[in-house]
């Protein structure tokens, strides 16, 4: 595998430095993160197939693009990426053509082949679908052995929508799946938070999916605000700051979820992912310092088991983080490239 790493700014394609010898007409795969400002542009696509003409070409808008050691704004990365003996398939659907987040991710690996399949990449619509759902949906097409890993599409701290495209223009409501086939590719993950807990637990006793209604029978968005103080006039955007630490019926192990958007009439807030009746929940505040460090953890627990350090590794973080990061959101980054010995890209 051959790698390149490119930032697209005032029509200007740079390559860093840290990028392998590469001809571009030869990438298989090319993977583009930009502010949906820039994949808005309507020549955005064009720009990209004209210098990858043989590469599958995702693209998807962020909240942030991370460039090697730094994290940009209102830029366009892209990570080409040639195959040599490991084959590619890729395949999209989009909400709005079903009836929820399930039945689309069932949809979604439906499309895709599973002869030989090694792992599975997710970009989805990060305003329209339901993660959890969407993985619960998939989960039923494909064998547990399979690594799926991925992420839902920013938009900045606006809440409003996010962009999406494989192999043309980006659009709403589009979740794409990259597949690898074959023995020669090496995939590990992980993932660490970072957040402290703080407050009682409280019980759900009011949700819809992934929209919180009620905690301990009191309005949710009412008592959220209350612990949130002074804070509360910045919502949704101070909610990033705040997530939910929630515990589903069934699990030991919490999950963290981060609100997308709140409604004042219904008095209602929606979250990234579902929140069962019956879960319990502990709200969760940034920590400078450990969040710093939970990046660096994950990156070591993707190493801890092999020899070497990985060719490619794709960071996936929260709009959350980055907002208590502020100007020092590099930090983030620059942990786990040093996790890396800076030998990855």
């Amino acid at each position: 595998m051959k790698t390149s790493l490119y930032q697209f700014v005032e029509n200007t394609w740079t390559k860093h430095t840290k990028s392998q010898p590469f001809e571009d007409h030869k990438a298989t795969l090319v993977l583009c993160f930009g502010s949906k400002a820039m994949l808005e542009v309507d020549t955005i696509y064009s720009t990209i197939q004209t210098k990858f003409p043989a590469a599958h070409i995702t693209l998807c808008s962020t909240s942030g693009e991370i460039y090697q050691d730094s994290v940009l704004n209102d830029s366009l990365v892209a990570v080409a990426l040639e195959f040599e003996k490991t084959k590619i398939e890729t395949t999209t659907v989009n909400s709005k053509d079903y009836n929820n987040s399930y039945s689309a991710g069932i949809g979604l690996l439906k499309k895709l082949p599973k002869e030989n399949l090694a792992y599975v990449l997710i970009f989805s619509d990060g305003s329209q679908v339901n993660g959890s759902e969407l993985v619960k949906g998939m989960s039923t097409q494909i064998d547990k052995n399979i690594l799926v890993t991925g992420g839902l599409a920013g938009d900045g701290a606006n809440f409003k929508s996010t962009l999406l495209g494989l192999n043309e223009q980006p659009k709403e409501g589009e979740i794409i799946a990259v597949g690898f086939y074959g023995k020669n590719l090496t995939v590990t993950n992980g993932s660490q938070g970072g957040w402290d807990i703080f407050g009682l637990e409280k019980r759900i006793t009011n949700s819809s999916g992934n929209v919180l209604f009620e905690l301990e029978d009191q309005n949710a968005l009412e008592l959220y605000k209350k612990y949130l103080g002074a804070e509360s006039e910045n919502l949704p955007g101070a909610a990033l700051l705040y997530p939910l630490s929630v515990i589903i019926p069934g699990a030991t192990k919490p999950v963290v979820r981060t609100i997308l958007s709140i409604n004042e009439e219904e008095k209602s807030m929606t979250f990234a992912g579902d929140v069962p009746v019956g879960s319990t929940v502990r709200f969760m505040k940034a920590n400078f310092e450990k969040i710093t460090n939970a990046a660096s953890e994950a990156a070591f627990s993707t190493i801890s088991s092999r020899n070497d350090k990985p060719g490619f590794a794709l960071l996936i973080s929260c709009v959350g983080r980055k907002l208590i990061l502020g100007s020092h959101i590099d930090e983030e980054v620059k942990a786990v490239n040093n996790t890396f010995n800076s030998e990855t890209i």
